[in-house]
């Protein structure tokens, strides 16, 4: 008999582990309080960028993001396949714009570590920058070149895994509104605010930045907090922008739609998802430094969504001591696209009982207990 899982959660995490199990034969339930792919997940730029975003040292959260991105190729072209959707995938490459001396020599650093996990780098400047990016402000003294750095769009693709799971046999039930815990320590069972119960013998916890509302189901610290995340994106011809440009304040992600999306300013807000004008301008402020025809424009378009932040940078991946029949994988903070593939094949090996990916010793979730 099939072994069957419930998700808590259909953001991009949850959807991601429901296709993997649904791979391996498992009976798979996922249980969404609104609708899959509705927060974090839907409001993302798409970066899949471990060597610009993660600049300090080679440590496991920077191995989980490397291994993540090489498997984007094959992960990506199986979820088209069998959802017979298209989403863009752009291996567009990256440039990590800096403007001073010191900066550059940050660069340097950076790229001798790098190199020794197969990074492809290359420091450019000159006349050869503004060849690859014509439109890139004088001011900047050089940029780091990353040809493997990639991006999704991520409507999309949260879309084409929601109906991969859906053809997969997954039972995806969404606008539930609530759903709370009721059993979990022998067997799972689940219930919605209408009444409906769900049974299980696995729950996977992937609810993002309301994780820590089961502090008190499961007994143990869950320090996972939302961020509001506020982005903006222009109506930019297609190639007029051709790479990822990633700088200290933000980055810049051309779209295959026209759009040039632009993110993103962070703060504090609890659960609001409210567009404010300061966060705004806080985008507003820098990009034109980069891209000097952006004073020039106004953003069609402005959205924010909540990321999952965790008290340490670290997700919440692995089995509770205490019910190793629950799971968790949440906590992604604003890598939940990118980690989406490590995350799911990680989460389907343990429940195979397969031998743990080495990174996930820095992840356990009862490490804040």
């Amino acid at each position: 008999m099939q072994e069957k899982v419930m998700i808590l959660g259909g953001g991009v995490i949850g959807l991601a582990t429901a296709f993997e199990l649904s791979r391996r034969n498992y009976d798979v339930t996922v249980l969404e309080k609104t609708n899959c792919g509705g927060q974090a997940s839907g409001a993302a730029a798409g970066m899949l960028a471990p060597y610009s975003e993660i600049g300090e040292d080679p440590d496991d959260f920077f191995r989980l993001c490397l291994d993540s991105l090489r498997m984007y190729k094959q992960w990506q072209s199986d979820v088209k396949n069998v959802s017979k959707m298209d989403f863009e995938y752009s291996e567009s490459g990256s440039l990590h714009a800096v403007y001073h001396d010191a900066d550059v020599l940050a660069l340097e650093t950076r790229q001798s570590w790098q190199r020794e996990w197969g990074a492809e780098t290359e420091l450019i400047s000159g006349s050869r920058l503004w060849e690859m990016e014509p439109t890139l402000s004088k001011d900047i003294k050089a940029a780091m070149y990353y040809p493997e750095e990639s991006h999704v769009f991520a409507p999309d693709y949260v879309k084409a895994l929601e109906a991969a799971c859906r053809l997969n046999g997954v039972n995806v039930v969404d606008q539930l509104e609530q759903v709370t815990v009721v059993d979990w320590e022998q067997s799972v069972t689940l219930r919605a605010k209408d009444g409906r119960q769900f049974t299980g013998d696995r729950l996977i916890v992937c609810s993002g930045a309301w994780s820590s509302e089961l502090e008190e189901v499961f007994g143990v610290r869950i320090p996972v907090y939302p961020i509001r995340g506020q982005i903006c994106a222009y109506d930019v011809p297609v190639n007029h922008v051709k790479h990822i440009v990633y700088t200290s304040q933000g980055y810049l992600v051309p779209k295959g739609n026209g759009t040039l999306v632009n993110g993103a300013s962070e703060d504090i807000a609890g659960f609001k998802t409210d567009v404010t004008e300061k966060g705004i301008q806080r985008l507003t402020n820098w990009n034109k430094h980069v891209f000097p025809f952006l004073g020039e424009m106004t953003p069609f378009h402005t959205w924010a969504g909540l990321r999952p932040a965790t008290q340490d940078g670290f997700p919440l991946i692995g089995k509770l001591e205490a019910a190793p029949h629950v799971v968790f994988a949440t906590g992604h903070y604003r890598n939940g696209i990118l980690l989406s593939p490590i995350t799911a094949v990680a989460v389907a090996d343990l429940l195979d009982e397969k031998e743990a990916y080495t990174p996930l010793s820095s992840c356990k979730p009862e490490r804040f207990t």
